[in-house]
């Protein structure tokens, strides 16, 4: 069963290891564990729908409280405090592209506010309920996963938009294939959500984002269907399917999705690497991305981060003996983890493994083998539970990204962790922040950075800090040279940051395509655009 408020499945736990608890404690100071709200609370709060009556929505107290929220830590807040404030009045969840429009042509008729939802997994305020007059319907598409058609020769595949990550794999792996898009949040969210936020999946650097990876599809608007065929490549004008990507539920619904797929490599795995400096390590990583050495994924730690990782990776005699010989081969205080991914042939493996070993030396590099890559692989979707055993121990958990040129990526680190470091100082609180590169390019990097705080004495003080450290960040990436989202998308935490980035023009251009498809601003309002 699905945790009403929180991340994934009841049945798992990431639990703050003693001593991982002993370590913030030191560092920002003992937990302050705030009381949660029971759903049966939440429950009794929710109003009367004020929707027609129609054979496929459902207003439901649960379910409508189960679509009410995402995953930002200001859902977290709403959830765990029971102050959800706004509710959909219901929810309607379609089996086909016709329902999709007949639902379209409904919310028109009723004077209705529509709300796409996939996974739920929104971490930038996309499929909250916002106040207005209208009544507002969360069109889920749940019912939508199933592989529709797959063309072996061009190795495309066709599937329905609420196909979350597990579901678009085992489809495809049941016939040989996979689509290889991994986001941390791949246990939950869909490919219809990948589409609309512009995902990143963990394994990029081989199979491309989620703009490599979408070939046309099928768009439900207000003004009819768009339709994009695939193509290999086309010059016929500009690509259409930019319209899709990163529309966020704001033109239209997405129907169905075609995907490049790739067929299953022979062997993978994962190794990790310690540098001994910060400087050392993104020259490495830098060159590697540069050489196009062909990797299926790198990930580097700073140090704070490897430290923090260490520190909660239990079995701290292992570590003890892992730090020791670490030492004695260089990599000291400061030393940096460098995880990275060979997926391939055998031979295209041993290839890839022995070029990355030969650079790396030259940068100071220690090799550990498998083990940790191993124990990433394992835990690489679970650290989205890490926010429940943290909030059990008295601390909030969130995280932000952005992505720059190479000659910005250490400016604009440093900048973003200093503006998260000292926004609380005033209040006599520590903030705890560590960063990684987690997705990297020939002329630069992802920056995805997680910080630890505590709540304070209510839920306000828990809001109040996190708005103060959150607009810190967003400024700061702003003014840096930064992409306010490299994979969460813009939603409406984004939203008033993003004409830093497109300028007068582009969002005049944004807010023309919005009208035109979406002339009553139906659709998601306030999200990507605000209203």
């Amino acid at each position: 069963m699905r945790r009403w408020n929180g991340w994934g499945d009841e049945a798992t736990e990431v639990e703050l290891p003693a001593h991982g608890e002993a370590f913030l404690a030191e560092l920002i100071g003992p937990g302050q564990r705030l009381a949660d709200a029971s759903l049966q609370d939440v429950l009794a709060r929710v109003p009367v729908s004020r929707l027609a009556p129609h054979p496929l929505i459902c207003v439901d107290a649960e379910v409508r409280v189960r679509h009410a929220r995402g995953q930002s830590l200001p859902d977290w807040l709403a959830m765990r405090s029971g102050e959800f404030g706004l509710f959909p009045d219901g929810v309607a969840c379609p089996e086909s592209a016709e329902q999709i429009r007949e639902l379209l042509a409904w919310a028109q008729k009723h004077d209705v506010t529509l709300i796409p939802y996939g996974g739920g997994t929104s971490v930038a305020g996309h499929i909250n309920p916002q106040a207005g007059q209208r009544p507002v319907l969360t069109l889920s598409l749940e019912r939508m996963t199933r592989l529709l058609d797959i063309d072996e020769d061009s190795l495309i595949a066709t599937f329905g938009p609420g196909a979350n990550g597990p579901q678009v794999e085992s489809q495809l792996r049941a016939r040989g294939y996979t689509l290889g898009h991994f986001p941390q949040s791949w246990e939950l969210s869909t490919l219809g959500g990948w589409v609309a936020s512009r995902s990143s999946g963990q394994q990029s650097l081989r199979y491309g984002r989620i703009e490599q990876l979408f070939a046309g599809g099928k768009l439900e608007t207000f003004a009819g269907t768009l339709e994009i065929p695939t193509f290999p490549a086309s010059a016929a004008g500009p690509d259409l399917r930019e319209l899709v990507l990163g529309s966020e539920g704001r033109f239209g619904v997405i129907s169905e999705v075609r995907v490049r797929i790739s067929r299953l490599a022979e062997q993978e795995r994962f190794y990790a690497v310690f540098l001994p400096s910060w400087q050392q390590a993104l020259s490495a990583i830098r060159s590697l991305a540069q050489a196009r050495v062909p990797l299926s994924m790198l990930r580097l730690s700073n140090a704070i981060e490897t430290r923090t990782q260490l520190a909660l990776a239990g079995h701290p005699q292992q570590i003890a003996l892992l730090e020791k010989y670490l030492a004695l081969r260089g990599a000291r205080d400061e030393k940096c983890m460098l995880t990275f991914g060979v997926t391939g042939s055998r031979v295209q493996n041993a290839a890839s493994l022995k070029q990355t070993r030969r650079l790396l030396k030259g940068f100071g590099g220690v090799f550990t083998g498998t083990l940790l890559g191993k124990k990433w692989e394992h835990n690489r979707f679970r650290f989205p539970y890490l926010r429940h055993g943290l909030w059990e121990r008295g601390y909030l958990v969130d995280t932000l990204e952005t992505a720059t040129d190479w000659s910005n990526v250490d400016n604009l680190l440093n900048k973003v962790e200093a503006s998260l470091c000292d926004e609380l100082v005033g209040e006599g609180e520590r903030v705890h922040v560590f960063t990684h590169l987690s997705h990297v390019y020939g002329e630069g990097s992802s920056i995805y950075t997680t910080y630890v705080f505590r709540p304070g004495a209510d839920y306000a003080t828990a809001m109040a800090r996190w708005q103060r450290l959150k607009a810190a960040a967003s400024r700061t990436i702003a003014e840096n040279r930064g992409t306010i989202s490299h994979q969460h998308g813009v939603g409406r935490d984004h939203a008033p940051y993003l004409a830093a980035e497109k300028g007068e023009l582009g969002m005049a251009t944004l807010r023309s395509l919005a009208t035109h498809f979406d002339p009553e601003q139906r659709l998601a309002p306030g999200v990507l655009l605000q209203d």
